[in-house]
């Protein structure tokens, strides 16, 4: 079930709101920005629908702060104002769409369900990882390769490291990572580790993934890249 948060000073507005969205979401309503940020604070939500004039600032700033912090949310600007420059603030505040009042339940659930349908679908696509004989899922953080004869997947266990490494060079296909990049990138700038760890770890790494280590490649006197026969 997804929530979707209506951040409205108008009670008229609810019912048609929820009219729209109560049949796929939770509907949470507050009346001004502080219970707004009181509210996204606390949980976690799909969509935001947000009204321009509120009673304790502008919506413009409250969506340019979402969006900063949380760019991943869809906004939907719902005002009452048609002007021009009203819709262009909202986008460049970093909304995602402008509806006027009044408005269609209908439409309103169809322009949230599409943007809704739309995140879901990237978010599946971009939860697993498939290349050649391996497949990572990354939402479980598991690790299946297929064996090449019998064609039977097995879970391979891997370390926290291991899983890490191994997710950052998938992610990049055909990219060159230098040692001391990956150093940063996995270990962090602040903790000293030697480069040449990172020929240890992915020593271990390879031997796991048996006859699927061909995937992490060694670049001579660079580092390393992810290099899947099937891209």
């Amino acid at each position: 079930m997804k929530n979707i948060l209506l951040v409205e000073d108008s009670k008229e507005i609810v019912p048609m709101v929820k009219q729209a969205v109560g049949s796929f979401s939770e509907l949470t309503w507050v009346k001004n920005i502080s219970e707004a940020e009181n509210a996204l604070g606390d949980q976690k939500f799909s969509l935001i629908l947000l009204d321009l004039n509120l009673p304790d600032g502008n919506g413009i700033d409250l969506c340019s702060k979402i969006y900063a912090s949380s760019p991943e949310i869809p906004i939907f600007i719902l005002t009452g104002s048609s002007d021009l420059s009203h819709k262009v603030l909202g986008f460049s505040a970093g909304a995602d769409d402008y509806i006027t009042k009044p408005f269609q339940p209908l439409e309103l659930k169809a322009r949230i369900e599409s943007k809704l349908k739309k995140i879901d679908s990237l978010n599946s696509q971009l939860s697993i990882l498939k290349w050649d004989d391996i497949e990572i899922i990354q939402s479980t953080q598991e690790v299946k390769i297929k064996d090449i004869e019998t064609k039977a997947e097995t879970l391979i266990d891997l370390t926290a490291l291991e899983y890490k490494l191994l997710t950052y060079f998938a992610n990049s296909p055909k990219s060159v990572f230098a040692r001391d990049k990956i150093l940063n990138d996995i270990w962090g700038e602040n903790v000293y580790v030697y480069a040449r760890s990172v020929d240890t770890h992915v020593s271990k790494l390879r031997k796991k993934l048996g006859a699927n280590s061909y995937l992490i490649e060694s670049v001579h006197g660079v580092g390393y890249k992810f290099s899947p026969r099937s891209s």
